[in-house]
């Protein structure tokens, strides 16, 4: 990517607005029960920091629709971020545009730090408002964006901002970039993808472009019920998109013209019912009984996909096996975490189950590269131009 980054750039005595993506997870109490994605971005503060810049961060969190809903406010976040600076202030405004904003930010000095309020109590970021971007523009000198995550949407903060200050990416997203796009563009071979979620509605541009670039993809999860059905298995009550079987017929066709090995799941983990305490076995896919649902690959699917890992010098994986928030139907998701950190390939892993199965297996360190955006990565492998991306300054 032809595009400006941090090091790019002058930031002494400047006043940089960083685009984070804050949006951390929380129990009912307000705590923080998750703060890779604060972490994730602690070597471009550092770094703002060290070069005697202003900081001011801005982010959303949650879903408020526009409106100031407490249980969204970014203020815990201030503190996670005290606590992960080793103490250092982290100055809080109570909105993200209008006089405190502008107050605070006039007297932040260099080597301070400032978290803006939630840019989406305005309703005005996510409808990308010109005069909401040109408020926030006006709180600083440079915008650097770090939220690769937020960068697929053209909201105010990522796209509508940059019409009026100059925008470079942080080190965050230099490395979603730098990895993701080495994966599409110049893969170190065999490069092996694996595919997993519920539907295949959600990830159709993503398997089509990953079948004209890898040599072996894996499909599993419930998008994988929809392939087995598309080939003559009965597949009982398992979730199924009736409407995108002709779909799935293309795709395998399109592997075979392509030399590409498509591998589905030999056996799975069926259910009498949607429940965590359900009755289940494990049976072969031609064997599914009719009232009955696949919620997890079996082992010798396990198996299979790890085998296929072997030798690989890339893998690409989004996507959990089975109904991993059920923990008896976690085991197909976990056993392809194991396979993928021990694969010894460059790894690049993305999306919310996927992510879990390796921190509760305590294999994060294994992977090359965790990707801090699901819809975002998605739509990279996808092929389409992000425009938070887009819209940064060019070399």
């Amino acid at each position: 990517m032809n595009k400006k980054s941090l090091n790019d750039i002058w930031v002494a005595g400047k006043k940089v607005l960083v685009r984070v993506d804050y949006n951390v997870p929380m129990d009912k109490e307000g705590n923080i029960t998750d703060d890779t994605r604060i972490r994730a971005t602690l070597p471009t503060l550092e770094y703002l920091l060290s070069k005697n810049a202003a900081v001011i961060l801005a982010s959303h969190l949650g879903r408020p629709k526009g409106k100031v809903a407490p249980q969204f406010s970014l203020k815990p976040v201030a503190l996670r971020l005290s606590q992960l600076l080793f103490g250092r202030e982290v100055r809080f405004a109570a909105d993200c545009v209008g006089p405190e904003a502008q107050k605070m930010t006039a007297a932040l000095g260099g080597g301070q730090l400032l978290l803006l309020e939630n840019l989406r109590f305005h309703a005005e970021e996510e409808k990308n408002d010109p005069d909401f971007a040109r408020q926030l523009a006006g709180l600083a000198d440079i915008l650097v964006n770090d939220a690769f995550g937020v960068s697929h949407r053209a909201h105010a903060s990522v796209h509508g901002i940059t019409k009026y200050i100059p925008a470079v990416s942080g080190f965050l997203m230099d490395k979603e970039l730098l990895f993701l796009g080495q994966a599409v563009t110049n893969p170190a071979r065999p490069f092996v993808a694996i595919i997993g979620g519920a539907k295949v509605s959600d990830k159709i541009g993503v398997i089509k472009n990953l079948l004209h670039k890898v040599d072996t993809l894996i499909i599993g999860g419930g998008m994988a019920n929809t392939f087995l059905a598309a080939q003559g298995y009965q597949t009982g009550k398992s979730l199924v998109e009736a409407d995108k079987l002709e779909l799935a017929r293309e795709l395998v066709a399109v592997a075979k013209a392509k030399g590409v090995s498509l591998l589905l799941p030999e056996d799975v983990v069926v259910a009498d019912r949607f429940a965590a305490d359900a009755v289940r076995k494990t049976v072969g896919v031609a064997e599914i009984p009719a009232e009955w649902m696949a919620l997890d690959i079996g082992p010798a699917s396990a198996a299979s996909f790890a085998a296929a890992l072997t030798g690989a010098q890339t893998v690409v994986w989004n996507g959990p096996m089975g109904v991993f928030e059920f923990d008896v139907f976690a085991a197909g998701t976990e056993a392809v975490a194991q396979a993928v950190a021990a694969s010894g390939a460059k790894s690049i892993v993305g999306g919310g189950d996927s992510v879990a199965a390796l921190e509760k297996l305590k294999l994060a360190g294994k992977i090359t590269h965790i990707s801090t955006g699901g819809g975002a990565s998605l739509e990279f492998l996808e092929g389409k131009e992000l425009p938070g991306i887009a819209a940064l300054a060019d070399k």
